[in-house]
């Protein structure tokens, strides 16, 4: 018991001493802190004081400067004001000298057109009185003398220019022939081709004579069987070790030469054989051709062409035309047709094309009637090529009339592939008798001296009688002969007339 009184009066006395000791402690921090307060609040007043001052002293130094700046622009102003104002003084004093020298200078000009009128007024006089002197001296008047001066100068310049329009026609014609001659020989130089084409073969060689009975068969029996399936004549002579197939289609002919070989090949001759061979024969034919007319095409580099076009070029592969074979002969002015297109600057695939079926028409003229050209040209318009196609194969024989550059170029082309020496063949006989009609044809008018076939009979040069035929003459001649070749001769290409007229005049010196 007491000894719990005591402990609470320990704790009370404990809490109340406690007590006092914190409220002492409280009361001292209190006024330390006040203490510090008013120390810190002292501080940032002259803190504050300062900075004001400083600020204060700044804002002057900067408004003096600022002044001083603009003291200084306004100075640097104010002088290039007066130098402006001194140069527009100066320029205001040149002014008032210009307008005083112009001023002048329009008082002479006035003066000098015043001086100007009477001269012209005398002039005016004198060439009245000049023209009244000239009027009584020559006895005309003046619209007699206009007249007769304009129709001077008429007739000097009809003489003129008539004489200028020769010359350059004559310059034009030789830079013309020039052109021509350059360009042909190009296109011959690129492009090369065999001398001597390629002919269809219509001998079937035998290996004995024995063979011909056999392919004559038992009463005949087996050679009609042969003619009427292939439709050629089967031509057996008295010719060693060979026969000879006849037919106007040379389609026929090379299926009945196939059929022909195949049969002697087998050995068997009988008229079952002969037809399987015949069909197999047919079946070969027709893809020789097929290939032919592709391989043509492709050579050439043409596109979209029908495939019954590239059936008839085919064809021509055993089409030959005095020795020359027409599909080379199609290649051939193709590729001439080109080079010269190229060489003008034209397209040169227009004339490729028209080139290579230019002579399509001679795979059906045996079928239908009339000149090949004109065949051609209806097959290519049917079977859907261009007009300008159609038009150049039309013309290419002088049947029609030429209308484009292509119609040209494709009888140029035709005309140098079957003119060029070694293209197509011809038997010595009728080379000499060609000769001949052509210089008898010459000699038979009148004012020729003599006349010469030359080139292999591709010109005729003409010598005239200087006293009978003059210069008009000579090209009249000249026109004459070609009509007359025309209608006369079968010739390949063209032939050149010249007409040679020569006045020799002598005289001694004694």
């Amino acid at each position: 018991m007491i000894y719990a009184i005591i402990v609470t009066v320990g704790l009370a006395a404990g809490f109340v001493t406690g007590f006092f000791i914190r409220r002492y402690i409280g009361n001292s921090r209190v006024a330390n802190a006040e203490t510090t307060a008013t120390r810190l609040v002292s501080d940032a007043k002259r803190e504050s004081e300062n900075l004001k001052r400083e600020a204060q002293l700044e804002a002057k130094d900067s408004i003096h400067t600022m002044r001083g700046d603009a003291e200084r622009e306004i100075m640097s102003r104010r002088s290039e004001l007066q130098k402006l104002e001194r140069r527009l003084n100066k320029r205001e004093e040149n002014v008032e000298g210009e307008e005083a020298d112009t001023r002048n200078r329009m008082k002479k000009i006035v003066s000098r057109e015043e001086h100007l009128k009477s001269q012209e007024s005398k002039l005016a006089r004198a060439a009245s009185e000049q023209k009244r002197l000239v009027e009584k001296v020559a006895m005309m008047s003046t619209q007699e003398a206009k007249e007769y001066l304009l129709e001077t100068v008429r007739s000097d310049v009809r003489s003129e220019s008539a004489l200028f329009i020769k010359e350059e026609e004559g310059r034009v014609r030789e830079e013309a022939d020039k052109r021509a001659r350059k360009i042909i020989s190009l296109a011959i130089q690129r492009c090369a081709s065999e001398h001597v084409a390629e002919t269809t073969v219509s001998v079937v060689m035998l290996p004995n004579d024995e063979m011909k009975g056999r392919i004559i068969g038992r009463e005949g029996r087996n050679i009609r069987t042969f003619e009427n399936l292939t439709g050629i004549n089967l031509i057996i002579d008295d010719t060693p070790e060979a026969v000879i197939l006849s037919s106007f289609d040379p389609v026929r002919r090379e299926i009945a030469r196939i059929s022909l070989e195949k049969l002697i090949s087998d050995g068997r001759i009988q008229p079952a054989r002969i037809e399987e061979m015949y069909e197999k024969a047919k079946a070969e034919v027709e893809n020789e051709i097929r290939e032919a007319g592709e391989e043509a095409v492709f050579e050439v580099g043409i596109h979209n062409l029908n495939k019954e076009l590239v059936r008839a070029l085919g064809r021509l592969k055993f089409r030959t035309s005095y020795g020359q074979n027409v599909l080379m002969h199609s290649l051939e002015v193709s590729r001439l047709a080109g080079i010269m297109a190229s060489e003008l600057g034209l397209e040169p695939r227009v004339s490729k094309r028209a080139g290579l079926l230019h002579d399509i028409g001679k795979a059906i003229d045996h079928e239908v009637e009339g000149s090949h050209a004109l065949i051609g040209a209806e097959l290519a318009k049917r079977l859907g090529e261009s007009e300008i196609i159609c038009q150049a194969i039309e013309a290419h024989h002088g049947e029609v009339d030429v209308k484009t550059i292509e119609d040209v170029l494709i009888q140029a082309g035709d005309a140098i592939s079957a003119a060029r020496p070694g293209a197509r063949r011809e038997t010595l006989d009728n080379y000499i008798k060609r000769l001949e009609k052509l210089e008898a044809l010459a000699d038979s008018f009148d004012g020729v001296d003599r006349s010469y076939a030359m080139q292999a009979g591709r010109e005729i040069r003409v010598v005239v009688q200087a006293d009978s035929v003059d210069d008009v003459m000579s090209a009249s001649l000249a026109r004459d002969i070609a009509r007359e070749i025309e209608d006369q001769l079968d010739y390949p290409g063209q032939i050149k007339i010249t007409v040679i007229r020569e006045t020799r005049v002598v005289e001694y010196a004694k």
